[in-house]
C-alpha cells in the first residue's frame, strides 16, 4: 500500500461499498489518515468494512438510482466529517443480457450503471467545490473497451461510462476537480466468487485473459483509485487507467492458446 499522507484529515465518498473493492479502498484511505462514507443497497457486509475503518468510516445504505438516497450520502460525509473531497462512483449491476434482453433491462442497466453514476457526480461537486479542490473517480471496466461473448448490455453500459469520464472531466476542470476512470480487468469479487466458487478455479479460467495469468486483487484496483484521488495525479484527468493485467494489450492471439492448441505440423 502506498503512503499518502495528503490524505490525512480528507473525506471520500463512494458508492458500490458492499464491493471487495470499496472495501479495499475504505482501509486505504483510513490508513492515510482520511474518512470513509460508503453507500451501497445491501448493508450485508457492512459491520466487515466497519470493523476495519473504525470510527473514520460510515456506512450508508442507498438506493443509486434515488436522489434522495444520494444526498443523503454525501449529507452523511458532510455532517459527520465536515465535507466531500473524493467521490468514487463504484457501484453495478451485471445485467449480462444478450439477444433476450427486455428494454425494461435496458432501461434499469442504464439507470443503474450510468445515469445514477452521473448523478452522484453531479451531485458532489458543490461539495467538493466548497473544499477548494479535489478528485472523482468512476469504475469503468474493460468489458468497456472489447467485445464479449454471450455479453451485450454489461460492457455497453461500461463503453458509456468511459464517455461520461471523458466528457465530464473537461466539464469539471475549470472547477479544480479531476475526473479519471479505472477499468479493471476481471477481480476477484463476490459474484465472482458466487459464480465459479474458489480463487484458484476463477484464476484458472480468467488467467487466459490476462498476459500476468490471474485475475487481479481488490486492493490492486484501490491502489490506482488512490493514486487518482492523490496529489501525484495532479496533472491527470479525462484519462482510464487499465489495471487489466495486459488484458487490453494482447490481441486475438490471446497468449498462445490456440498454438497449444493447434501446434505447427512439421513438413
Amino acid at each position: 500500500m502506498a503512503l499518502y499522507p495528503e490524505f490525512d484529515g480528507k473525506v471520500l465518498v463512494a458508492t458500490g461499498g458492499a464491493s471487495l473493492i470499496v472495501e479495499a479502498l475504505a482501509r486505504q484511505f483510513v490508513a492515510n489518515g482520511g474518512s470513509v462514507v460508503l453507500g451501497d443497497l445491501t448493508t450485508d457486509h457492512a459491520h466487515d468494512v466497519l470493523s476495519d475503518v473504525g470510527d473514520a468510516g460510515r456506512f450508508v445504505r442507498t438506493d443509486v438510482t434515488s436522489d434522495a438516497d444520494l444526498d443523503a450520502l454525501l449529507a452523511t460525509a458532510v455532517e459527520e466529517f465536515g465535507g466531500v473531497d473524493f467521490a468514487v462512483s463504484a457501484h453495478t449491476i451485471f445485467g449480462c443480457g444478450y439477444l433476450e434482453t427486455t428494454r425494461q433491462q435496458w432501461h434499469t442497466s442504464l439507470d443503474v450503471n450510468v445515469a445514477s453514476s452521473a448523478m452522484f457526480i453531479e451531485k458532489a461537486v458543490p461539495l467538493i467545490q466548497a473544499r477548494g479542490a479535489g478528485a472523482a473517480v468512476l469504475v469503468t471496466s474493460i468489458s468497456g473497451k472489447a467485445a464479449q461473448p454471450n455479453r451485450i448490455v454489461y460492457p455497453v453500459t461500461k463503453a458509456a461510462l468511459l464517455g461520461l469520464s471523458r466528457n465530464m472531466a473537461q466539464a469539471l476542470a475549470p472547477l479544480g476537480i479531476r475526473l479519471n476512470s479505472v477499468s479493471p480487468g476481471w477481480t476477484w469479487s463476490r459474484n465472482i466468487e458466487a459464480r465459479y466458487g474458489s480463487r484458484e478455479y476463477a484464476d484458472d479460467f480468467a488467467g487466459e485473459f490476462h498476459a500476468i495469468r490471474r485475475m487481479a486483487e481488490p486492493e490492486e484496483i484501490a491502489d490506482a483509485i488512490c493514486y487518482l484521488c492523490s496529489d501525484g495525479a495532479s496533472f491527470v484527468t479525462g484519462s482510464d487507467f487499465a489495471v487489466d493485467g495486459g488484458y487490453s494489450a494482447m490481441g486475438p492471439e490471446a497468449l498462445g492458446q490456440p498454438y497449444e492448441k493447434f501446434p505447427v505440423i512439421d513438413s
